[in-house]
Formats: C-alpha cells, structure tokens, sequence
C-alpha cells in the first residue's frame, strides 16, 4: 500500500521529461516521466531505496534524503514544503489510525470581530476542509444565486466536486478543483480529510479521487468567478492564517475596476449580516 509522500514522489517523477534535464531519450516507455533509475541517480540514492520510499515501504526518509530528491525533481518552494510536509505525515501514520470524523467548526470570537471590521469587504472564514465557517454579507452577495450557500453547513469542496453549477460558477474550475482536492492534504487533520473524502469520492468519482493523489501544488492565482446576474469578476486572494485554530481568514479584492464596480452594485442589493456557521 503506498503513502502520501510515495505518491508525490512517483507522481513528480512522472511528470518530468529525461530532456528537460539534459537526459538522453532511452527509447519508448510504458509509462511517462523519469526513470527511477535516472532519479535515484541524481539523487544518490539506490534504485532499491527509491521503489521502497514510493512504495510506501518505507516512511522515515532522512531530512537529507528528502533535499536530495528534492533537488533531483528540480521542485519550486512550494513543492518543497508540500514534500516535507507529507514526510511528516507519513511518517506518523504507523501509529494507531485515527477514526474519521469532521473537524470543530467554532470560531473564536475575536476573529468575529475581526471579520465584522472587513465589512463592507468581501471575506471569509474557513479551513482547508473547504467548510465555510463565517462571512460577510458581501460575500454572500458576490456568491449569490450560485447555490455555493444553500446548505446548512456550506463547504467549498463539496460545492466544487458535487454541484454541477461550480462548474458554471469558477471560470477556472479545473484551477479550482486543484486547489480544492491538495488542500485536503494540509488539514485541520488526516481524520478530518479523510471524514470529507469518504463522503465526497462516492458522489464525485475518479475525478475527485485523481486529483487528490496527484498531489498538484497549486499557484492560486487571481480568481474569476462568471456571477449568475452576468458578467465576470475577478478577484485577488490575500490569506490569513489562523494557525492555531487550523482556519484561514480569506480576503478577496477586486483585481481590476470593472470588478470593483460591479461588486458595489451587487453589495447594493439586498443581504444579510454577518453569519457564523458552528
């Protein structure tokens, strides 16, 4: 069975072509990428020891080992951390398996308070699960009519992978999907993912299910969303950490001043306060 930190390796490596790194083409391949050979080489690490770390076989690879692969797959900043981080993981996860379950939902009240000052803004207050836990009420007004609020309990991902109206709603929903599905990997914790993956992947397929294995660290770039009154906004995201809590405060702003306008008119209509969800 393999791991989380198996899977990004093997998936990075796939995904490298032996040219973009000065390597001669050996030929025709039955699967994609970099040759464990070629890897483990640039590494200096046996071919042995690589198919055991990808293989999930085994899970405590030094930190030197980790840098090593790292620079062997030429991975960026970000893909750095994501591989250390799933090392942590992965290596925890011989210790008794915790049982699925959703994660807390309560939000301190001086980040209430804080979200109250953002009025008339457009932010919110969630965790990596996608569970949207607070807003303003113009975020409501920006998402209305896209269905992203009628549930009791709203969450993101579930949204992205089982509303057929996201895909109408994110211009970019393959962006957003990514997004969505590596998020999982960072939190609040390994039962709280897999509580939301085991209620999502029945409804959602391979679709979701893919994504979630393949481990794309995503480049969160400015968000644009096709508004059901017509029209399309574009949106910069500025994230807050709350990392005691394991929620993030997440601000959207207005990228250009076609935006901008029409979020006025939107905020103009009518909407509700501030809502927490707990």
């Amino acid at each position: 069975m393999g791991t989380p930190l198996g899977d990004f390796v093997r998936a990075r490596r796939d995904s490298i072509q032996p040219q973009a790194l000065g390597l001669p083409e050996r030929g025709r391949r039955r699967s994609p990428g970099l040759r464990r050979l070629d890897l483990a080489t640039r590494a200096g690490i046996s071919v042995e020891y690589l198919t055991r770390i990808e293989q999930g076989r085994d899970r405590n690879p030094s930190v030197a080992v980790l840098n090593a692969l790292a620079d062997a797959l030429s991975l960026d900043m970000a893909e750095r951390e994501h591989l250390r981080y799933l090392a942590k993981i992965t290596g925890g996860a011989c210790t008794a398996h915790a049982r699925p379950e959703p994660p807390r939902r309560e939000v301190r009240p001086s980040v209430l308070a804080t979200l109250r000052l953002l009025e008339p803004g457009i932010a919110l207050v969630t965790n990596r699960l996608g569970d949207v836990l607070a807003r303003t009420a113009a975020f409501e007004a920006v998402t209305a009519g896209s269905g992203l609020l009628d549930a009791d309990a709203p969450n993101l991902t579930r949204y992205v992978f089982t509303d057929p109206r996201a895909r109408a709603f994110f211009a970019d929903w393959n962006d957003v999907a990514d997004e969505r599905a590596f998020d999982l990997w960072l939190g609040p914790a390994a039962a709280n993912a897999e509580w939301l993956s085991e209620q999502i992947a029945p409804v959602a397929g391979p679709e979701f299910t893919r994504r979630l294995h393949r481990h794309q660290v995503p480049h969160r770039g400015t968000l644009r969303l096709h508004h059901p009154s017509g029209g399309e906004l574009r949106l910069l995201r500025e994230t807050l950490e709350l990392t005691a809590d394991a929620q993030q405060l997440l601000v959207l702003l207005p990228a250009d001043e076609e935006t901008a306008k029409a979020v006025d008119r939107l905020r103009s209509g009518p909407h509700g306060r501030l809502r927490a969800i707990s």
